[in-house]
């Protein structure tokens, strides 16, 4: 047991070392990839094979939270809207995108979704720094590399919500909480969490991979998309343009 116990540290040395290169010039060594991962899914519980699946053109797992049936009026709706508006605006036709941002509307319409990363405190969180803390696997409370795709996707997810529904809304929430975000920072933030979790590349993540790469290169363009989709809620006094007062209170 001490050997599995030695050689698991040293492999998860070669994680950290992994983790610094997939930031840089993507140079990885794919001897030590595939052992690195391996391990990983041996000796670490996932927590997000766990969590419940949404179907999103033929099938993308790693959602979180609670599921919004591909029937619910919200998600019919934000469809028409997003895919109109990427289309048109942006110039983005990806059916995945399209859906996948359509859910996130329709899911961040509760609450409880929004705010559903929570500390070791189980305290609920909803600044992005201490977001980017709770998913750091090496230096920060994150058990596994599976929690820190976990908080990263949340963290696309909800950066790219508010910059692109509520933008004025996060300089509001910034000097009213004291906090050291503004709209670049959750940008940057956003755009670096999908890459991170483009790169967890193997096993049940494989197929979900190339769409969240997809979202952090267009990250922009989807806010700006968004931004388009909030003002025809707006023309239609649809109740979700009135959450960021209520939500950031």
């Amino acid at each position: 047991m001490a050997a599995i116990g030695d050689e698991c540290q040293q492999i998860r040395m070669r994680q950290l070392t992994l983790q610094t290169q997939r930031l840089t010039n993507g140079n990885i060594d794919d001897a030590d990839k595939q052992k690195s991962l391996a391990c990983t899914s041996k000796y670490e519980v996932s927590t997000l094979t766990k969590s419940r699946k949404f179907r999103v053109g033929g099938g993308l797992s790693g959602g979180l939270g609670k599921m919004i049936p591909e029937s619910h009026p919200l998600q019919h709706l934000f469809e028409d809207l997003v895919g109109q508006h990427y289309a048109e605006e942006i110039g983005i036709r990806d059916p995945q995108i399209v859906a996948y941002v359509s859910h996130l509307l329709a899911e961040f319409c509760e609450a409880d979704q929004l705010f559903k990363v929570r500390d070791p405190a189980e305290r609920p969180l909803a600044d992005v720094g201490e977001m980017l803390l709770e998913s750091d696997p090496v230096y920060g409370p994150a058990p596994s590399f599976d929690r820190e795709r976990q908080v990263r996707k949340h963290i696309g997810d909800y950066t790219l919500f508010f910059a692109g529904m509520f933008p004025e809304s996060i300089n509001h929430f910034r000097l009213r909480r004291q906090r050291l975000e503004n709209l670049i920072d959750w940008i940057k933030a956003g755009k670096e969490s999908y890459y991170i979790v483009s790169k967890f590349e193997h096993f049940e993540y494989a197929k979900v991979a190339p769409l969240f790469a997809s979202l952090s290169k267009n990250f922009e363009e989807c806010v700006y998309g968004l931004n388009m989709v909030k003002n025809d809620l707006e023309e239609m006094q649809h109740p979700i343009t009135r959450r960021g007062d209520e939500l950031l209170m």
